[in-house]
């Protein structure tokens, strides 16, 4: 399958912009979206789910334009927004049941698929009872189950990790990891390590524009020879911060160990492979 989205902007009003000339093309697998608060993710999760509209550009999935035609993706597509919401009085049968309902998913296999789905994503002990007594991270594994319970081919999450320990993002990860041959599977994170460990391609975006897009080996080169670390007393750590784009700290001993990017490193630093999260901050901050 091919996802086409071209010269795509959603305006607001005469100054501000949700999307501005967004272009990108999407292949099986998956692609995770990063970005600040405010970069577009949600605004393009919506429109490509033909929730929102854009104001201009066009939106074609394998040659069907998607935005004159949104049944078209509907019939296959998943979708987990942000701001997922429940009906607390149900329990995670009933609430997956009237989903499927509304998806126009039944037959005599919709019971086995609702079991398996519950079981993959550690919800059968608790299937049985009110959602409403369910924590967050129950919840969001609730909406992630919704999501597939109708087979899709197009798969949104929209920071399905949110909630969620540890053990249960990476039986997310796994899940839809076993999902990507055969389907395209766009997912925003602002945890950098969720992307990490599972997209195919990444998309970097900032104020409702795309900054790059490529494999996790494409965008880290272009950080590669800007990451150092350098030990420091903590005196000078806030002067420190005003002229070098920190990435972490920590403690090493009675000093702390800095790791930071730069052009130009000040004497005693050490250089340290980039990773991920290092491009994604410096493509950012650009």
């Amino acid at each position: 399958m091919k996802l086409q989205i071209q010269q795509v902007s959603k305006k607001y009003n005469k100054e501000k912009y949700g999307l501005k000339d967004f272009s990108l093309s999407i292949e099986n697998g998956i692609l995770g979206l990063l970005g600040p608060n405010g970069a577009g993710k949600s605004t393009l999760m919506k429109i490509i789910s033909t929730i929102s509209r854009p104001s201009s550009g066009t939106v074609d999935l394998d040659g069907h334009d998607i935005l004159q035609n949104p049944d078209y993706i509907r019939s296959m597509l998943g979708y987990l927004p942000q701001d997922f919401g429940v009906y607390a009085n149900l329990n995670a049968y009933e609430f997956l049941e009237y989903i499927a309902a509304m998806k126009g998913v039944g037959g005599p296999g919709l019971k086995g698929r609702i079991e398996g789905l519950l079981e993959g994503l550690n919800l059968i002990a608790s299937a049985k009872a009110p959602i409403g007594t369910y924590s967050g991270g129950m919840k969001q594994r609730v909406g992630i189950a919704q999501a597939l319970l109708n087979d899709p081919k197009v798969l949104i999450f929209d920071e399905p990790t949110v909630g969620l320990d540890p053990e249960e993002r990476m039986r997310f990860r796994n899940l839809i990891a076993d999902l990507a041959q055969n389907c395209i599977i766009i997912l925003s994170s602002h945890i950098v390590s969720d992307i990490e460990t599972i997209a195919d391609q990444v998309a970097i975006m900032k104020s409702g524009q795309l900054i790059t897009t490529g494999t996790q080996a494409d965008l880290i080169q272009q950080a590669e020879g800007k990451v150092f670390e350098v030990l420091m007393n903590n005196e000078d750590l806030a002067a420190f911060k005003t002229k070098y784009q920190v990435v972490n700290t920590m403690r090493y001993k009675d000093q702390l160990k800095i790791r930071y990017m730069s052009n130009d490193p000040i004497h005693g630093s050490i250089p340290i492979i980039a990773s991920l999260e290092d491009a994604y901050l410096y493509l950012t901050h650009q």
